[in-house]
């Protein structure tokens, strides 16, 4: 029987957690029915025997405290909300005992901001990641040694997981069932709780909010310049003599301070405001492409899927209600 904590984190998001345990625990109840042992012993583990959450309108009673829990196989951390920055501080204790069960064989699992007090161990230090697309900025800059892949909704690597943002915990849950449990037990649990299994990307989801939390005044300068004149033709060399810096000096300041090339930056705000057309209006897909700047159809549905995960088809048939109405 696999042991499987689920932590009890002091701010956490009670979807995240009573989801996971519901999901896993359902597991074990279908089991049963077919006459066969549960697989999975799930208790939610704590800092202490009773946690507050949401403001202290909810109290979750813990089984365990991690002093009493000597060994255990996976140990999830379900979302926080808040103050990140508290909320890191708040659960710090947490943190070797983590680190000393993922160094018995423990995994873990982080689901959505729970991948900040994952990566406060140190765990995922040159590993993947994936977290809540909102948080991308202030994960980048807390943990620049993590290789954050935000258009995620799971990663695996040596024994560590984590999930994309709010709902897709759902489908890393369904994950470790399936690798635990087996792909019959994983499409069984979709189906009864109504996720959809096969989802890898959250790109159509994400809203491109630019880094602007910096110090560089001349990148500064350059991002807004983007973002006020995006339908033009934009170079680098143009934004260069623009600031008065050299080509390479900027492209290296520019990828230090957003994360991004400036070409990169050029593109994902473009498709932004062609997303924001697609969403409301009832403009065609050519005349968006023009809208935002691109004149060869093949160049801009390319770059839109790419940073999307959907084509521009795609993407007004799932988020324009004019379009869906009529489907």
């Amino acid at each position: 029987m696999k042991h499987i904590s689920i932590l009890v984190p002091k701010g956490a998001i009670l979807g995240s957690l009573e989801g996971s345990r519901q999901l896993l625990s359902q597991v074990n109840e279908f089991f049963k029915a077919k006459g066969a042992p549960p697989i999975f012993k799930v208790q939610l583990v704590g800092l202490t025997r009773e946690t507050l959450l949401s403001g202290g309108l909810f109290t979750v009673n813990t089984e365990r405290v991690i002093e009493e829990v000597l060994k255990t196989d996976l140990i999830i951390i379900p979302a926080v909300d808040g103050d990140i920055t508290k909320a890191m501080e708040n659960n710090r204790a947490f943190i070797p005992w983590i680190i000393k069960q993922y160094k018995n064989g423990a995994e873990v699992a982080s689901l959505c901001l729970g991948a900040f007090i994952l990566a406060s161990t140190g765990l995922l230090k040159g590993r993947q990641c994936a977290t809540h697309w909102m948080a991308t900025n202030d994960f980048r800059t807390m943990f620049p040694d993590v290789n954050l892949v935000t258009e995620k909704i799971i990663t695996d690597e040596q024994g560590i997981y984590s999930s994309g943002g709010a709902f897709s915990y759902l489908n890393l849950i369904l994950y470790l069932i399936e690798k635990y449990a087996g792909r019959d037990m994983a499409i069984l649990s979709a189906k009864v709780f109504a996720i959809e299994i096969q989802r890898d990307s959250q790109l159509s989801f994400t809203i491109f909010q630019g880094q602007k939390e910096h110090e560089d005044e001349p990148v500064k300068k350059a991002q807004q310049f983007i973002e006020n004149n995006f339908p033009d033709k934009i170079t680098v060399d143009q934004l260069a003599s623009m600031l008065a810096l050299g080509r390479r000096n900027l492209e290296r300041r520019f990828k230090k301070a957003t994360a991004n090339t400036v070409v990169e930056y050029i593109q994902r705000v473009k498709i932004e405001a062609a997303k924001n057309s697609l969403e409301s209006y009832r403009e065609n897909v050519n005349e968006v492409m023009y809208k935002v700047g691109y004149t060869d159809p093949k160049a801009f549905r390319n770059t839109f899927k790419k940073i999307t995960g959907l084509s521009p088809i795609e993407y007004r048939n799932k988020f324009n209600r004019a379009t869906r109405a009529q489907l």
